[in-house]
C-alpha cells in the first residue's frame, strides 16, 4: 500500500460518524440507492440499514449501482421492521423518520449531533406505519413550492448535509469518533478493497 493511500484511509476513518446512520425502507430504485450511498460516504456515515419487507431481499449492492461507495460502507440488511428497529434502538438514542404530518418538525429543528438514525421511505408510499411506530418523531424538509416532496436521494442528501453542518460546528469531525476496534476492523477491510 502506498503512503498516499494509507493517509487517505486514515483521513476518512478520522471523519467517520458512528453515531449517525440512515435507514432505507423499501427503497428499490438502483439510482436512488446509489445516490444515497455516495452521499452517506461523503458525510462520514458508516452504517446504512436496508429494510426490505416488500420483495425478495436485495441483491448485493454492486460497484455499478453505487459508484463503489458500497466498498466503504457497512450495510445492514433486514426483512422485518421489528428486527431492524430493535437493532437501531440498541445502537442509537433517537430515530427520526421523514414523514409529512402536522406534528412533524422541521429538519432544522432536530439536534443531529446526538446519536441518531434517520429513516427514509419508499419512493411512492414513504415510511410505513409499522416503522413510524418505532420512531421518536418525524421531520420534514421545509419547502415553498407546489410539490410537497423531494426525491428520496435528494431528501437524504439535504438531511445528511444538515447533519454534517451541525456536527462540523460542534467539532465532531476534528477527531476520530470510531472505537479502536471499529477503526482497526474498517482499516483492514478497506486495505483489501479496490479504490
Amino acid at each position: 500500500m502506498t503512503p498516499e493511500r494509507r493517509a487517505r484511509i486514515n483521513q476518512v476513518l478520522n471523519c467517520r460518524q458512528p453515531e449517525l446512520a440512515i435507514v432505507l425502507e423499501n427503497v428499490f430504485d438502483p439510482h436512488n440507492i446509489a445516490a444515497v450511498l455516495r452521499t452517506a460516504d461523503s458525510v462520514g456515515v458508516q452504517d446504512v440499514y436496508v429494510l426490505n419487507t416488500k420483495i425478495a431481499r436485495h441483491k448485493k449492492f454492486g460497484k455499478k449501482s453505487s459508484a463503489s461507495a458500497v466498498n466503504w460502507l457497512t450495510i445492514h440488511a433486514f426483512d422485518t421492521v421489528e428486527a431492524c428497529f430493535t437493532e437501531l434502538r440498541n445502537k442509537y438514542q433517537k430515530i427520526f423518520a421523514t414523514h409529512l404530518e402536522i406534528a412533524s418538525k422541521s429538519l432544522y429543528e432536530l439536534n443531529l449531533t446526538e446519536s441518531v438514525a434517520l429513516v427514509f421511505g419508499n419512493e411512492h408510499s414513504g415510511v410505513s406505519e409499522d416503522a413510524l411506530q418505532w420512531c421518536d418523531g418525524n421531520f420534514i424538509i421545509p419547502q415553498v413550492g407546489m410539490v410537497k416532496s423531494l426525491n428520496i436521494s435528494v431528501a437524504c442528501a439535504v438531511s445528511l448535509y444538515e447533519a454534517l453542518r451541525q456536527r462540523e460546528k460542534q467539532g465532531m469531525y476534528a477527531q476520530s469518533r470510531l472505537s479502536d476496534f471499529s477503526r482497526k476492523q474498517l482499516s483492514e477491510k478497506w486495505n483489501l478493497s479496490d479504490e
